[in-house]
């Protein structure tokens, strides 16, 4: 048995969560952009339009919904993983039952499934599904999500958090719901090494030759990048791209760093097999749970920030029902049962008040309510339009070689 086969998570063993940003190696953003555009051969429409007639909402009389998300998004009861207490609760306050269903482990893979139903108009037979920044924007891009009636959602309203207001991804906030989001910053084993305050010092400092990873995804990695030279994520031009993918290139080809990883990066910190990487806080905040060691450091630059957000299919007969759910949890008191478990940041403001409550220790961890200094630095990866998503993928996967 290795070593990090025995980690335990704080809700049971610890094994390599699924990409939360999901598009991962072997070109998949390119090949989902290429699905897309197959897609839209029939039913489809571009820039936000609607590709179909949305249904008649049915929500009076059918009290249900059909949630797909990601596994470990929701919080579990400790004798029966199968019962989630605050969806039973708001069952149980408004009568609509979910069916809920975990089975989004890759953001490409679920396209894939029901992509071609949207395509041609057809129910994929769920209500909510929650999908990555990058493929979220290409998602509504399309016009396969509803527009939301916010009017209809005043927790949503008021409580969505600052830091994920009026971005680029979603200007208006009238697409996607944040349900978890996350930073994306350095993981660092301190057993084999020193601190490290800069992504600067992560892919030149000596004692780390060889010893460091990257991320696969290319919003995470080259936005890591684009802070190192003093540019923001949230706004760069091609040549800010191409001097932050120069840099990279450099310490690929002096053997600095020693490969690109999905989640499988977080077994070779935990071991040691590498002193330090690019990492997900929510990741790493699982391994610091067993290991204090084992550290997740923004850098001096600013992390970057993602989210992966909540949207309701164009074929959804239920949106009332959707948005009546999605509204309960930015109540800040359900946010807050919910953040305990999962250990995302929180994207409900006032969560962490409520958090304190009941747990004012894991109130305080920054990995779950990053603090205002953190926050002032937090940059979301600029929407890219098509054609240049296509660009910068080709040219990072070259480099990868993925």
């Amino acid at each position: 048995m290795n070593p990090s086969d025995s980690l335990q998570s704080p809700r049971g063993p610890l094994s390599p969560r699924p990409t939360r940003r999901g598009l991962l190696r072997g070109g998949a953003l390119l090949a989902l952009g290429g699905a897309l555009a197959a897609c839209g051969t029939k039913g489809s429409s571009k820039n936000g339009e609607l590709a179909c007639a949305i249904p008649a909402d049915t929500s009076a009389t059918e009290k249900t919904i059909a949630f797909s998300n990601w596994p470990g998004y929701l919080d579990e009861d400790a004798s029966n993983a199968e019962i989630h207490p605050t969806m039973a609760a708001f069952t149980a306050k408004t009568g609509i039952k979910v069916d809920y269903v975990a089975d989004i482990n890759d953001n490409n893979e679920f396209w894939g499934k029901v992509g071609a139903q949207l395509s041609s108009c057809k129910s994929i037979d769920r209500d909510i599904i929650v999908l990555s920044d990058s493929t979220a924007v290409r998602v509504v891009r399309q016009g396969y999500t509803q527009k939301l009636d916010t009017s209809k959602m005043p927790n949503f309203v008021r409580n969505l958090h600052p830091m994920l207001r009026g971005q680029s991804i979603d200007p208006a906030n009238d697409h996607l719901v944040p349900w978890q989001s996350g930073l994306v910053g350095i993981g660092v084993n301190t057993h084999v090494t020193g601190e490290i305050r800069t992504i600067d010092e992560l892919l030149t400092r000596p004692d780390l030759a060889g010893r460091v990873t990257c991320l696969t995804e290319m919003p995470d990695t080259m936005g890591l990048m684009l802070h190192s030279l003093g540019k923001s994520a949230a706004q760069f031009t091609d040549d800010d791209y191409d001097n932050a993918l120069a840099k990279l290139q450099k310490a690929v080809q002096s053997g600095h760093v020693r490969k690109f990883t999905g989640n499988d990066y977080v077994q070779d910190l935990a071991k040691g097999d590498i002193a330090a990487c690019m990492a997900w806080s929510g990741d790493v905040i699982q391994l610091t749970a067993q290991d204090p060691k084992i550290k997740f450091i923004n850098p001096d630059e600013g992390p970057v920030l993602y989210s992966d957000n909540a949207m309701l299919p164009v074929t959804s007969p239920h949106a009332a029902n959707s948005m009546a759910l999605l509204d309960y949890y930015y109540d800040p008191a359900v946010a807050a049962k919910l953040a305990a478990f999962v250990h995302y940041v929180c994207p409900v403001a006032g969560a962490q008040e409520e958090m304190a409550k009941f747990d004012p220790v894991l109130a305080q961890n920054p990995l779950i309510f990053p603090d205002t200094a953190t926050q002032q630095k937090l940059q979301i990866f600029m929407s890219l339009d098509e054609a240049k998503e296509k660009a910068y993928q080709a040219k990072f996967q070259a480099l990868t070689g993925a």
